[in-house]
């Protein structure tokens, strides 16, 4: 059952990331289109569970990137993700 969550985890976690990832590109699309977006919100929520591709996404889509809640928390949740990963692994 170990073995399992240790090869599963990093798998679940990659896609959740990616997931965020994708979020921050859709939002940005539909947002160039002036269509429906996802709410700031659901971004915040998605960013603290895959904050890697949030952080990402935010760069490479340059999406969020000027509002302050956005530069406070994704980067604070990344960093509270890595040292979850630190804190696991010692």
């Amino acid at each position: 059952m170990t073995e399992t969550m240790y090869l599963l985890f990093p798998i679940v976690y990659a896609l959740i990331n990616a997931a965020s990832y994708a979020l921050y590109g859709i939002d940005k699309f539909k947002a160039r289109k002036d269509k429906w977006r996802i709410s700031e919100q659901g971004l915040l929520i998605v960013s603290l569970l895959g904050p890697i591709g949030a952080l990402l996404g935010m760069q490479q889509f340059r999406h969020k990137t000027q509002k302050p809640i956005f530069k406070l928390l994704v980067p604070a949740f990344a960093g509270i993700h890595i040292l979850l990963v630190l804190w696991i692994n010692l």
